[in-house]
């Protein structure tokens, strides 16, 4: 189910802003997320890397226009160089959702 959220977030990413995806499916996908036993902050901490991988990637992917503008570089140049990028993001995202004990380190030792 982990595996399905991460690709749904994905793709819900490439098309919508992380703070109105945020607003919209929180409420939908939090219930079910802590029937099948994830934490809430886990959760939070996959949905918000899911979206924010969103803003790197075509079509929508805000942070490219304005790398572009920024760089003076053309956008497709500007997707070209991103994408080395997206393997260690990917890999962390992968990590932080299927190994919870590095998410959840610190809130527990906070209220421990």
């Amino acid at each position: 189910i982990l595996l399905l959220a991460n690709i749904f977030l994905l793709l819900v990413g490439l098309a919508i802003e992380p703070l109105p995806a945020i607003l919209i499916l929180t409420p939908i996908m939090l219930p079910i997320m802590e029937t099948i036993g994830v934490d809430p902050v886990h959760f939070g901490l996959i949905m918000v890397l899911n979206l924010c991988i969103g803003l790197l990637t075509p079509p929508v992917g805000i942070v490219l226009f304005i790398l572009a503008r920024v760089g003076n570089i053309s956008f497709e140049d500007a997707a070209k160089g991103v994408w080395p990028f997206m393997i260690p993001l990917v890999g962390v995202l992968m990590l932080c959702t299927y190994v919870p004990e590095i998410v959840m380190w610190l809130p527990t030792m906070w209220y421990r």
